[in-house]
């Protein structure tokens, strides 16, 4: 079960945290177009999907909100990559 992911819409960022640690996906927004310009898991925590899911769950977000991404960070370009259900959303 993954830790509940919340959307902080102010700081452009998706947020969780797994054993008190800290995890971030930050993002941009402009014109429409989500540009993904980080995806942050420590290693302490890594190797739990939790980069897959931050990634996951703003692309779901994208998908409500009708916007185009932009995977800018090189974990959000070949997790679309392996992920072609979304590649709809890719500019």
């Amino acid at each position: 079960m993954f830790a509940e992911i919340n959307h902080n819409s102010r700081a452009h960022r998706f947020e969780t945290k797994v054993d008190g640690v800290p995890c971030v996906l930050d993002y941009t927004l402009e014109s429409g177009v989500m540009t993904i310009t980080h995806t942050i898991v420590p290693s302490a925590v890594g190797g739990r999907g939790i980069a897959s899911n931050l990634v996951r769950t703003a692309l779901d977000m994208a998908r409500e909100e009708h916007w185009k991404v932009d995977p800018a960070c090189s974990y959000s370009e070949i997790w679309m990559t392996r992920h072609p259900e979304y590649q709809d959303l890719h500019v």
